[in-house]
């Protein structure tokens, strides 16, 4: 779906107190409306992590790799709904499983917004608005690792990528019997890379 100058965004507090509303074009230009936002990390069954490359005509961060899917939440919507739905309109993908993993806040002189994110796991076909999306595809840790910092990513996708290493490292790890994210799914390969980095 393309792009929607004119949305209007739920406005909150440091606390994510809903306060007001604001169109996304004020959003995004004045740091000092917070508004909601949720993301899904999407990994296959080989422990590599699916990315998007933003489209062109994207008024954030066009050309770059993202996120798996990040959207924001529309008026009244749960971080949960929002996952849902932006799954479904940014890759096709319905009926899986989502874990919460952490929230987070992205504050910068562009933005401010308060983030859930979920993990899930995929390997099945992804359909995507090419209006928005570009390309994507799945990326080993070690493929990220390496081109970090290079101006590829999206400022938010590698703070989220830190964020994610951080919370892997504070799971407890036994490989002999790996911990379900998902259900029915584990990632013991990509646990113990990730966390001996």
């Amino acid at each position: 779906m393309a792009e929607k100058k004119n949305e209007i965004f739920d406005i909150v507090d440091e606390n994510d107190q809903v306060i007001g509303q604001a169109p996304r074009s004020r959003c995004h230009g004045d740091p000092s409306l917070i508004h909601r936002v949720a993301h899904v990390l999407v990994f296959n069954r080989d422990g590599c992590l699916l990315l998007q490359k933003r489209a062109q005509t994207k008024d954030i961060q066009p050309g770059k790799w993202d996120t798996s899917v990040g959207g924001h939440l529309d008026p009244g919507e749960s971080y949960h709904e929002a996952a849902r739905r932006e799954m479904a309109e940014e890759l096709g993908i319905t009926s899986i499983p989502l874990t919460y993993l952490y929230s987070s806040k992205i504050r910068n002189a562009i933005e401010s917004e308060n983030v859930a994110t979920y993990l899930s796991r995929y390997d099945g076909e992804l359909i995507f608005p090419p209006e928005e999306i570009e390309e994507v595809r799945f990326w080993s840790p070690a493929e990220i690792e390496a081109s970090l910092n290079q101006g590829i990513f999206t400022p938010n996708f590698e703070e989220e990528w830190v964020l994610f290493k951080d919370w892997l490292r504070r799971r407890p790890i036994d490989l002999d019997r790996p911990i379900a994210f998902c259900a029915g799914d584990s990632f013991p390969d990509l646990l113990s890379e990730l966390c001996n980095n």
